[in-house]
């Protein structure tokens, strides 16, 4: 991931009911929510919620699905993997080995 992805990425993350939608999408994991579920469970108006899943999907954070009349949006967790790995990618100096405290935090078996 470069620069700008991620740059675009927090920028998406930077507002209180987009980051509640991240959340959500990635507890429910990969099979993700259908819109109105999305709504629903956030209490966000759907009208309201659409421009704020469309500025997730731009960001690459979300995808997007089409199961019959419905849209399903869940966390695209290749991006995240990215975005966090952009974060740690300087770390220690590139010394992993070094990051223990961080990677615990990634990992909770550790």
């Amino acid at each position: 991931m470069d620069q700008d992805t991620a740059i675009d990425a927090f920028a998406a993350l930077a507002q209180p009911s987009r980051i509640a939608v991240f959340r959500l999408l990635i507890r429910v994991g990969p099979d993700g929510l259908p819109v109105l579920e999305i709504s629903r469970r956030l209490n966000i108006v759907p009208s309201t919620l659409s421009g704020h899943l469309g500025i997730l999907k731009r960001s690459g954070l979300l995808t997007a699905t089409r199961h019959q009349r419905e849209i399903h949006y869940a966390a695209n967790l290749s991006a995240v993997s990215a975005l966090i790995t952009f974060l740690l990618a300087d770390c220690c100096e590139g010394r992993i080995e070094n990051c223990s405290e961080v990677l615990c935090l990634l990992d909770p078996r550790a």
